[in-house]
């Protein structure tokens, strides 16, 4: 049992269904083809805004070509286990769905784009991680890791400016996301306080409305 608690085995499950979806799509049509796209799950706002509510889940598993779904993978393969081991197995995939949510909400809010992958999710990550830094800045190693993942950050929001189709807005929400629902989760070896974890949850369950509101609006 203690081997088993010590394996990443949430970030090997979600690397296993994207996978598994992955090759479905393949078969059915290809991950490149629109109509596939839009019947596996994909974002697609109006039909959000027709009530497919779900299409705010689905896309952090479904990817559009191999080269996503290998970049994607890759990098949830190596941060997704220092999130697990710090964290926990089941704070780690509260905090990786709900990321994936509200960077889905941005994209829904911010973006007409056809849109699907797990960076929101992972984004999400690089959050808690910066939320790691804040909470215990005198543990020199962790903010360390966080310094780190706050420069690969800025490389790839910069980078996100000037490549046409990434959805930046995705990016930006599921890193907030991340960042306000890690302090609500807490993590295995420390205490956040309680006023922190109030205000982190009453802040995310605003962003999260507000940006559902702007999206059933279609101002954008």
């Amino acid at each position: 049992m203690s081997r088993l608690r010590e394996k990443p085995y949430m970030t090997y499950g979600l690397l296993g269904i994207m996978v598994i979806v992955y090759v479905i799509m393949t078969f059915s049509g290809g991950t490149e083809n629109t109509t596939t796209l839009l019947t596996f799950g994909a974002k697609f706002n109006p039909l959000i805004r027709a009530g497919e509510y779900w299409r705010l889940v689905s896309p952090i598993f479904i990817h559009i070509g191999f080269t996503h779904i290998l970049m994607n993978g890759i990098t949830l393969y190596f941060i997704g286990q220092y999130v697990e081991m710090l964290f926990g197995h089941w704070r780690f995939l509260g905090i990786f769905l709900t990321s994936g949510i509200v960077g889905n909400l941005a994209s829904f809010a911010f973006s007409d784009s056809l849109s699907a992958g797990a960076s929101t999710a992972i984004f999400g990550l690089f959050g808690a991680f910066m939320m790691l830094g804040e909470s215990f800045s005198n543990n020199q190693a962790i903010v360390s890791m966080a310094k780190t993942f706050l420069l690969f950050i800025v490389l790839n929001i910069a980078t996100d400016l000037f490549v046409s189709g990434i959805d930046i807005a995705g990016h930006i929400g599921g890193l907030i996301g991340g960042f306000l629902v890690a302090y609500v989760a807490g993590v295995s070896f420390g205490k956040v306080t309680p006023v922190k974890r109030i205000v982190a949850l009453v802040m995310l369950i605003v962003v999260a409305i507000a940006l559902f509101i702007i999206g059933m609006r279609g101002n954008f």
